[in-house]
């Protein structure tokens, strides 16, 4: 099993329409093989600061569900929204 941890800054203002963008996301993601679960956060002392953590079966999971179609449809009305790239760390238990 391995964990994602993605990290993303939320433009000012364009919250609301992140939230939407999420969800939509959400929903893509759950019928992706090899997905098990997700969690997004927000970080207290930085409201921009957005915080998801999605586990996946397999590293190749996670690489065939990053390369889709479906992921890139999700993350392009995402990206609109962030003022840098977003954060990709990928990690195993050791």
């Amino acid at each position: 099993m391995i964990k994602v941890i993605i990290e993303r800054t939320i433009a000012l203002g364009l919250e609301p329409n992140y939230k939407e963008a999420v969800r939509d996301t959400l929903r893509a993601v759950l019928d992706a093989p090899g997905y098990i679960s997700s969690e997004s956060l927000n970080n207290v002392s930085k409201k921009k600061h957005k915080v998801i953590i999605t586990r996946w079966v397999s590293l190749s999971a996670w690489d065939a569900w990053h390369a889709s179609d479906e992921r890139k449809m999700a993350i392009s009305s995402i990206s609109p929204l962030l003022e840098e790239p977003e954060k990709i760390t990928v990690l195993e238990a050791g």
